[in-house]
């Protein structure tokens, strides 16, 4: 049998001395190296999405990998990605090192330099392991359903652009689909999820940051049940307790989270830290939210440099949402595509504060009227985003389904699932925006 394996390499040196050792090794076919965590996530994660058949049954991870840790690396990989033997390669093949390595769920070390023996016999090893545990899950007809839950980070090109609102209405949105949704305000020091939502509840993040194994009874006491159906993770009420949530636990608790939910939205507010970094780098969809005005989208670039620059998220792996769009501002979503390098969402939020004002203010936000105009645009995000499930009968007619008060379900076009043409401004003075927005 022949046994696949992926290299997780930064140093090209390195890199070469692997791949070469690994491709002397009986029945063995390695695959091109990658360099980074995120690139090792995301060939993972494409690789589950087409087949459980189509992993690398063994995943070597070298000790200097970044920018993520090499044990936080491997405790990820194998949350989600149980199906993957995952070996460290290290210098310092030390019991307390070791000891960590298996607590994060690798299935074994290498000590360096390179051994052949040492290496064939570890291969070997996590390659019987990975087997054994794809005939349990192929076994009784059990459905492999790949990395887990589908997290969508919401971001703010600055304070006040409307992440918050979006956040909710695709979380309700995905949830008036079918979907388990829970939804995350990772916004630490000034998060407003528990005000729009009106809702008091004294656990919070930092009631999970010092836990190194979030059960599913842990995570349960955590998270407050809405009267929605949304299962809510809010920030702490003491702004300053916001410290307390490293990257780390982060990645733990959104690990946990996509074990338990379909559909994982996390608020992230529009200041950035190590634990929403975190959280916009293991997301699927990256949502950044601007207004069709300079200092926003000169926000909005500044965000999107920054991340590549951490290599927390490229540009074109970012979806911009134009909210308060209107025909008569200059600047328009063609040219924001431009000046950002993201991919413009088809769905743009109208200006029509007035139809949010109500709910605001009586912190019930749930509770927005479905001809909203804004609702309807989110929700059309939500479809084109794909966190929502369409009816046989919303696929086959064209149209999309709102969950109303009453609990059921109408034809409310431009809601979930297809979004409406949307015609931009006619592009009067574009070059003079582009030019300002850009200096």
């Amino acid at each position: 049998m022949t046994t696949r394996i992926l290299p997780a390499v930064g140093d090209p040196d390195a890199a070469r001395s692997v791949t070469t050792l690994l491709s002397q090794l009986p029945d063995a076919e390695p695959a091109t190296p990658v360099g980074d965590s995120t690139q090792l996530i995301d060939t993972l994660a494409r690789l589950a999405g087409e087949a459980l058949d189509e992993l690398p049954e063994v995943v070597l991870v070298h000790e200097r990998i970044g920018p993520v840790p090499a044990l936080e690396l491997i405790r990820e990989v194998s949350l989600r990605f149980p199906s993957v033997g995952v070996v460290m390669i290290t210098m310092d093949a030390s019991p307390n090192l070791f000891a960590d390595a298996m607590d994060s769920g690798a299935r074994g070390l290498v000590s360096l330099p390179l051994s052949y023996e040492e290496l064939a016999n570890r291969v070997q090893a996590a390659a019987q392991w990975s087997a054994g545990v794809r005939r349990h899950l192929t076994s009784g007809r059990q459905e492999f359903t790949g990395p887990g839950g589908t997290v969508v980070t919401v971001t703010g090109a600055k304070g006040g652009v409307g992440a918050t609102v979006a956040a909710i209405q695709l979380a309700l949105a995905a949830q008036a689909s079918g979907n388990t949704v829970a939804l995350v305000d990772m916004d630490l020091q000034t998060g407003d999820i528990a005000s729009f939502l009106d809702v008091q509840f004294r656990r919070s993040l930092v009631d999970l940051a010092l836990i190194t194994d979030i059960s599913p009874r842990v995570l349960a006491d955590a998270v407050f049940s809405h009267t929605t159906g949304l299962a809510l993770l809010l920030a702490p009420g003491e702004g300053e307790r916001g410290e307390e949530v490293s990257d780390r636990s982060a990645r733990q608790i959104v690990s946990a989270l996509r074990t338990r939910y379909e559909i994982v939205v996390i608020d992230c507010g529009s200041q950035m830290d190590g634990a929403n970094a975190a959280a916009i780098e293991m997301a699927d969809v990256a949502l950044l939210v601007t207004t069709p005005d300079v200092v926003a989208v000169r926000g909005a670039k500044r965000i999107v440099r920054m991340w590549e620059r951490l290599q927390i998220r490229k540009a074109e792996e970012t979806v911009t949402l134009v909210n308060r769009h209107s025909r008569n501002t200059e600047i328009q979503p063609p040219l924001i595509q431009k000046i950002t390098g993201t991919r413009v969402a088809s769905a743009a939020v109208p200006a029509n504060f007035k139809e949010l004002q109500a709910s605001i203010d009586s912190g019930r936000l749930h509770d927005l009227d479905a001809k909203s105009t804004v609702k309807q645009a989110l929700w059309s995000l939500a479809g084109e985003l794909g966190i929502v499930k369409e009816s046989a009968a919303a696929k086959k007619s064209g149209t999309a389904l709102v969950k109303r008060n009453s609990g059921g379900f109408t034809n409310d076009r431009g809601s979930i699932g297809r979004p409406r043409r949307r015609r931009d401004g006619s592009g009067r003075g574009l070059g003079d925006s582009e030019g300002h927005v850009e200096r």
